[in-house]
């Protein structure tokens, strides 16, 4: 009988494979042919899966996005306001190497989205609902009395993001072997302080 081949399995099999050359050596030494090398296939398998390297991109961007949103909806489940703000940033933030070479896919298909409206698309539907689930944390945290700040929670939420997407950058061109930025003393600093930040509604 002939194989029975997963396609989907072989999809990740593939982007995993993009995430670990990508990691040792960069965006520029994932071509087509060194993933294919890295994945065990022939190069000419990876055109029925992948038929340019920017559709590999997307699709490894997707499941990062997916990835994590999984874990996030795993620590989040039961908890609600800050408890849940708290869990949700530690799943996106870089702190270990997984979540280090999530954030190396990352930056490259933010650097391919400047240019091309379908991947910029791609990156503001998923941070739409970063913030839609951030602003909901925060809005229960607020009727919990957790959040006092006199400042709208749209602002705290784009500030919570925008430090999460900064930590990501420094974590994914840090030098090898550099793996502690402090980013959890800065969420937990930034938690503290949403009940002391003065300012106007």
């Amino acid at each position: 009988m002939p194989k029975i081949v997963d396609h989907d399995e072989r999809r990740l099999e593939l982007v995993d494979a993009t995430w670990r050359i990508i990691a040792r050596q960069g965006l520029e030494s994932a071509t087509m042919r060194e993933i294919a090398t890295e994945a065990g296939f022939a190069n000419g398998a990876l055109k029925p899966y992948f038929p340019t390297k920017d559709t590999l991109l997307e699709f490894a961007f997707s499941h990062v996005f997916n990835r994590t949103n999984r874990r996030i909806a795993e620590v989040t489940a039961g908890r609600t306001g800050l408890d849940a703000l708290r869990a949700f940033s530690l799943e996106v933030l870089p702190l270990d190497e997984e979540r280090v070479n999530e954030a190396r896919i990352v930056v490259p298909f933010w650097q391919r989205a400047i240019n091309d409206p379908r991947k910029a698309a791609i990156h503001q539907q998923s941070m739409n609902e970063w913030l839609a689930a951030i602003r909901r944390f925060l809005a229960e945290a607020r009727d919990s009395g957790d959040v006092t700040a006199a400042v709208d929670d749209s602002i705290l939420a784009g500030q919570l993001l925008n430090m999460l997407l900064g930590a990501q950058i420094e974590a994914a061109l840090a030098p090898e072997g550099e793996a502690d930025f402090g980013h959890a003393a800065q969420l937990e600093g930034y938690l503290a302080l949403l009940g002391k930040i003065p300012g106007r509604k």
